[in-house]
């Protein structure tokens, strides 16, 4: 028997595949990103910080986790791929380490009504399956409690060939849905306010109609005076009933008008049809203010707004529908199902019972199933998304977070934070977005990108841990520490705008005062009512403005030019000293070049791999025909115009040749948000979330108004633009305006003269005002959760 010696040589070499532990990036030039080449550590927590524009969704959204996308998407059949989004390959020289990226980002969830909490997670498939195993009575599959499936039956012959021979059998079939008819599953209705359409003490031929577009000897008019279905000299009360339903119910029946053939239809399908059924956001102004004078939306009465069938609410569990299930606060919820001792359906409860866990864990305990998933903030949104991640048994994932703690309360933000580094003690490496200092002082690695926004911006400013970025000499540097001081003297306020027994959502018949002529913060814990009091209470119209976060739309023809008005008066402005038509100085109209009509590239679409864009050969990516380049103003042309930076346009069109006051206006508007560097033809599309909520709220200070309802200004925005925007609030103030602030961010409630705080807790815990007053009475009391972090914040 032989043994072998034991050397006492050093320890083998590491294996080669312990080498692969950074993702490197080398030549990234996506959007502003200018050659930046970095080395991010994996199964790290890294967060990229930096002003809004700095490039820092380029990076991490655009280049790393687009190109971990595409390597993946390649892998699956030329077949499958067709279904799939493509993606380009982003520009960069290297990119090295990938692992598979899962984004979590914070796009809003699609404003379907048929969208809910409960269907855009799990939740809901897994509760139709439990109800229809144990629900008593039993009605049908888990469809007969899904309100997206409509009950249908049908039968009739169908030919089947047996032994060479054609045999015809009586076939039939019914599906049993849980969609309640009259609503078609919505859980409201459109009710006509027929007394909007038309004045019923006049004839048609006295003007009877008061319809946008219909004016009297227009086509419109005349389809209902020459139908000869009614007497155009009768007054419309005095109709029959069969004149009535043929004036406001009629299907549409082909017949002839004045000698034409035409298709007549009743004026309720009609104005259905032509106007009810488009975006309400893209109507005209006139005829969105007739839609909702004319149009109520009511809760279905025949399903009471649960958007389910009798039959479905009729069938439950422990005196529990699927209904009342969908209506309960999650928390609430989530007790019921741990009380159900069900083994046949064990592994169910159990998945069930994780989901549900999840969303109190995430901070969304206060939300209920049945909440349209259009009305989540895109904090909430992002969350939401969240939730199928966290039990997830994967490792070695990448997963990117943009702004985590957006939405978010002081309170909460820590609840997040532990979620972030529990996802990295999985293994797991994370790349987070963020601009606030709670959030940033967790990382194990900073890239901080800048130092400016857009032009100025696109270089990495520092990498290294967060002391590192505390001590360096960037703007993020030197603002992590900042603290805003509570105001000394805060303004008196010149009346109220009084709000009796709010009700909405989860308020608990709130009455209070919201002083006017000051600058007045809403605020409280994720879930406390906050949106629900202002926009419920305050309605945008005569004299209110305001400005939410809905997304702004746009596509890549879409600009900050386009977008604000500021177009129109540049056009108008070419036009007359040129002595032409407005319309040759739209890329969008009659002065696009021809070859790429107006996009300044040509896209070429390649199925299922990516599509390619080359800048058009015609016009060199300059959108115009030649022939109206030659048309300058100021000794620029349009072209010209539209790549200049907001600052240098505000000084060519506010003095001199080129001296146009509309467009200065704008510019100036531009400016005050801190858009100073954008260009007025950059596309929409390359914009960060922070750039976009500004450019939202430039546009709406142009609207006439004296009160501005603003929710989450400081939404996207680093530490530095929000001292920016505190003097724009004060600004607003100062001129007479009345400025109403839903905020979580600390600096923006020790600015205030007022605070109303709502509370104490979510969801049913809240929806109470717990503290109204000073900000520096707040921090005195530290009688809220504001308040404790609010002194801690000013270091009270």
């Amino acid at each position: 028997m032989t043994t072998a010696k034991r050397t006492h040589s050093q320890s083998p070499a590491p294996h080669a595949a312990d080498s692969h532990d950074l993702i490197r990036v080398h030549g990234a030039r996506e959007n502003n990103l200018k050659d930046v080449s970095i080395e991010i550590p994996k199964r790290r927590l890294t967060v990229f910080t930096g002003v809004s524009g700095s490039g820092k969704s380029s990076l991490v959204f655009d280049t790393i986790a687009a190109e971990s996308q595409r390597l993946i998407n390649e892998t699956y059949s030329a077949f499958v791929q067709g279904f799939m989004p493509t993606l380009a390959r982003p520009e960069v020289d290297v990119l090295d380490g990938l692992t598979t990226a899962i984004i979590v980002d914070q796009q809003r969830m699609g404003s379907d009504p048929r969208s809910t909490v409960g269907t855009a997670t799990d939740a809901n498939a897994m509760l139709r399956i439990l109800f229809s195993r144990l629900g008593k009575p039993h009605i049908g599959s888990p469809k007969a409690f899904s309100f997206n499936v409509a009950s249908i039956s049908g039968a009739g012959a169908v030919t089947v060939e047996r032994a060479g021979q054609k045999v015809k059998e009586r076939r039939s079939f019914s599906i049993t849905g849980g969609m309640c008819p009259r609503c078609e599953g919505r859980g409201a209705v459109t009710d006509v306010d027929l007394g909007q359409l038309y004045d019923d003490s006049k004839s048609l031929n006295e003007g009877a109609l008061t319809i946008p577009g219909y004016k009297s000897g227009g086509w419109n008019y005349r389809l209902y005076t020459e139908s000869g279905l009614v007497d155009p000299d009768k007054p419309i009360h005095r109709y029959t009933k069969k004149e009535l339903y043929d004036f406001l119910h009629l299907e549409p029946t082909r017949m002839k008008i004045a000698g034409i053939n035409m298709t007549y239809e009743g004026l309720i399908p009609r104005i259905q049809k032509s106007m009810l059924s488009k975006d309400r956001e893209a109507m005209q102004p006139h005829i969105r203010e007739f839609v909702d004078r004319a149009i109520t939306f009511t809760t279905c009465p025949d399903c009471e707004g649960t958007r389910l069938t009798e039959a479905a609410r009729s069938s439950k569990i422990k005196k529990i529908s699927i209904a009342d299930a969908c209506a309960m606060q999650i928390s609430d919820l989530a007790d019921w199902v741990r009380g159900l001792d069900e083994p046949s359906v064990g592994p169910l409860l159990t998945a069930l019972q994780q989901t549900l866990d999840s969303f109190v864990e995430i901070g969304l305990g206060y939300l209920a199933l049945d909440r349209p998933s259009g009305t989540l903030s895109g904090g909430e949104a992002q969350r939401v998304k969240m939730i199928r991640h966290l039990g997830s048994s994967l490792t070695d994932v990448t997963y990117v977070f943009d702004e985590p703690t957006s939405g978010l309360h002081p309170h909460d933000i820590q609840r997040m934070n532990d979620l972030l580094l529990r996802l990295r003690d999985k293994g797991n490496t994370v790349l987070v977005v963020e601009h606030k200092p709670q959030a940033i002082a967790i990382a194990d690695h900073v890239v901080d990108l800048g130092p400016g926004a857009g032009t100025a911006g696109g270089t990495v400013c520092f990498e290294g841990t967060v002391e590192g970025l505390r001590a360096g000499s960037t703007v993020t540097g030197r603002h992590l520490d900042d603290r805003a001081a509570v105001k000394e003297t805060v303004r008196k306020a010149g009346g109220a705008l009084e709000i009796r027994g709010a009700t909405e959502h989860n308020l608990q018949s709130v009455d209070v005062d919201i002083p006017l002529g000051v600058l007045c913060v809403i605020t409280g814990v994720a879930g406390s009512g906050k949106s629900s009091l202002v926009h419920g209470s305050i309605p945008a119209g005569e004299g209110v403005v305001s400005v939410d976060q809905s997304p702004i739309r746009g596509s890549r023809r879409s600009n900050p030019a386009t977008y604000t008005g500021l177009l129109e008066p540049i056009r108008k402005a070419f036009a007359k000293v040129n002595g032409v038509k407005p319309a040759l100085f739209s890329a969008n109209s009659e002065g696009a070049c021809p070859t790429c009509n107006g996009a300044g590239v040509i896209y070429t679409d390649l199925a299922m791999m990516a599509g390619v864009a080359t800048t058009c050969e015609e016009c060199e990516g300059k959108r115009f025909q030649a022939s109206v380049l030659e048309y300058h103003l100021g000794g620029r042309d349009i072209s010209e115009v539209l790549e200049m930076p907001v600052t240098e346009a505000a000084e060519f069109f506010g003095a001199g040749e080129a001296a146009t006051p509309a467009a200065h206006r704008v510019l100036q508007r531009l400016e005050d948000v801190g858009l100073g560097y954008l260009s007025l033809g950059q596309p929409l599309t390359t914009l960060s979330g922070g750039e976009r909520q500004r450019l939202k709220l430039a546009t709406h200070m142009a609207d006439k108004g004296g009160v501005y309802v603003l929710d989450e200004p400081t939404n996207g925005l680093h530490l530095a633009d929000v001292e920016q925007l505190l003097g724009l609030l004060d600004g607003l103030v100062d001129s007479g305006k009345s400025v109403i602030v839903v905020e979580h961010h600390p600096a923006v409630m020790a600015h205030a003269d007022w605070i109303i705080d709502l509370g104490p807790g979510a969801g049913h815990d809240g929806g109470r005002v717990v503290f109204e007053g000073t900000p520096a009475d707040l921090v005195a009391a530290r009688s809220t959760l504001t308040g404790e972090h609010l002194a801690d914040y000013v270091g009270a």
